[in-house]
């Protein structure tokens, strides 16, 4: 007993160290790739090898397939995606995963102590951020080759093992037998590079041979679709689609080559030469995911409407916050990308009270008054969830660019909820106007259209900016700003000069006043989004 508890933990402690030297690596990849990996992802098309291309490179970086598959059930439920783009990036995401087994296959224990001494010192030592995360990325290598070897010894025991033997012998002859416990211990593992990693830690004690190994490749490649489907929870359809299309990719993939299996086994063995059981079950892992890809690359189509054929119907209706994804924490800058599209579509509800408020002010349309008052709840509602999303974001291990950028966000989600404050304001101010039986002058009206239409202008620049990181726009932003300080000071004298000549009635001109003051603070907000996108470049605009 006391033997097979020795064993159990000392692989359960190889795997923790496996998995945490992972888990280091990649976050090292992905802070030296900043906002590369959010930018490769905003750039796809609707071209299924684009989306191969980029799925494979963002998967190399994050070191997960089952991270990226999480990110794109976001981006879909989000409205960023389709189906058919998420189903390209899919495919090349299998294929990314896969470079972390032809890293073990090169079976470099001897250098793993080694590599964690540099990979630490590097970090401790060196000042610059980008030589830290290279550190990282050494160490978290060194102590994934001191994990998997743990798990090699853990297992020598296991060799004298009757019954373990009969077991490893028995998925050869079975092979549905050893897909369904390649899909247990990844669906238990979430991580079909750990469990790919097992195989080879099993395989190097001779315990299960290529031919058994064949088919737990097979079933670790489906326990890997797990993870998506548990993030599809409480999402729309058209996510859940997402991770059903990622599962279905694989099971079809896993059918398709147990029907040929001897010709698949001929094919690793002919472009692996005399390799060992260590590249062998690398290459057939990398082979399996390339294959199934190049089937499914020209039937997208096909696969999408399998999806919408087991889930139809229309996308569900999302109300509130649609961008926001805690499942995207390990990928920092990707959600930091995602909390400005959320600002922008924030931004585009305020946008649309300015249009109805104008509505309320100039033509009297007091349903778009209280329209204002549904869309400002809305907002809140939005400044709500972004401020939370962003305090718990915060609580992660951050970039010092991620982090600027997060507090610098966290001032924009504020100046939004501002303007919408402010709008609400105008409304209320045409409806007290309404109520009263108030009437502006010709003249007002004119000056009122002409102040709207500017501020309209400033704001929608903005947020254009924002979007965009649009620094050009963003000093446009704020000589328009300039330009609409300028514009409310000449009315305001105007009406003034109206008020002592009589030609206004003071209730009157204390409420044009009042919406002159609310616009123009909307306009102040506006100045202060585009200072923040300048921020981002480095650069101060003194207003």
């Amino acid at each position: 007993m006391n033997a097979t508890m020795t064993m159990l933990f000392n692989f359960v402690g190889g795997l923790g160290m496996f998995l945490y030297g992972m888990g280091i690596m990649g976050d090292g990849l992905q802070k030296a790739a900043g906002d590369r990996m959010r930018r490769l992802l905003e750039v796809l098309t609707t071209t299924p090898v684009r989306g191969v291309i980029i799925g494979a490179v963002v998967t190399a970086i994050i070191q997960s397939s089952s991270a990226t598959s999480v990110m794109l059930v976001g981006f879909v439920n989000a409205g960023l995606m389709t189906l058919r783009q998420a189903f390209g990036v899919i495919m090349g995401a299998n294929i990314g995963t896969t470079i972390t087994a032809q890293l073990i296959a090169f079976n470099i224990t001897a250098l793993a102590l080694p590599m964690v001494g540099i990979g630490f010192l590097i970090n401790l030592i060196c000042k610059r951020k980008s030589q830290k995360y290279v550190g990282l990325v050494i160490l978290g290598l060194g102590l994934l080759f001191m994990g998997l070897d743990a798990m090699s010894s853990a297992m020598k025991p296991l060799r004298d093992n009757e019954a373990f033997v009969h077991l490893m012998a028995a998925f050869g002859r079975y092979p549905v037998l050893g897909v369904l416990i390649g899909v247990v211990m990844t669906c238990i593992i979430q991580s079909s590079s750990a469990t790919i990693a097992i195989l080879m830690a099993v395989a190097s004690q001779g315990l299960i041979t290529f031919d058994a190994a064949l088919p737990i490749l097979f079933g670790d490649n489906i326990g890997t679709c797990i993870t998506a489907a548990l993030a599809s929870i409480g999402t729309s359809r058209a996510a859940k689609r997402t991770a059903l299309a990622h599962g279905l990719f694989n099971i079809f993939g896993a059918i398709i080559f147990i029907l040929f299996l001897p010709q698949f086994k001929a094919f690793v063995l002919a472009i692996s030469g005399n390799a060992d059981i260590h590249r062998l079950i690398a290459n057939a892992h990398t082979s399996f995911n390339i294959l199934n890809t190049v089937i499914w690359v020209f039937l997208v189509d096909v696969m999408v409407k399998i999806v919408m054929t087991i889930l139809p119907g229309e996308k569900d209706e999302i109300s509130g916050p649609r961008f926001l994804d805690r499942h995207l924490f390990n990928t920092p800058a990707v959600a930091l990308g995602q909390v400005t599209k959320e600002l922008v579509q924030m931004g585009n509800l305020t946008i649309d009270m300015l249009d109805r408020a104008k509505a309320a002010v100039i033509q009297k349309d007091m349903k778009a008054a209280a329209r204002v008052f549904e869309i400002e709840k809305v907002v809140n509602h939005f400044q709500k969830e972004i401020t939370e999303y962003l305090a718990d974001l915060s609580q992660k291990s951050l970039s010092e660019e991620q982090s600027d950028r997060l507090i610098n966000l966290m001032h924009v989600v504020n100046d939004i909820e501002r303007v919408g404050d402010h709008l609400e304001n105008v409304a209320e101010l045409a409806e007290f106007r309404e109520d009263s039986r108030i009437e502006f002058s010709e003249l007002a009206y004119q000056e009122l259209n002409a102040i709207f239409a500017q501020v309209r202008e400033t704001y929608a620049g903005t947020l254009r900016a924002l979007e965009t990181d649009d620094y050009t726009l963003a000093r446009q932003v704020l000589r328009l700003e300039n330009q609409t300080d300028q514009m409310e000071r000449e009315l305001r004298n105007n009406h003034i000069f109206r008020l002592n000549e009589g030609s206004c009635i003071p209730k009157a001109g204390i409420i044009y006043l009042d919406i002159l003051s609310n616009l123009e603070r909307v306009s102040d907000h506006a100045a202060n989004i585009a200072q923040a996108v300048l921020d981002r470049e480095g650069e101060i605009v003194l207003i």
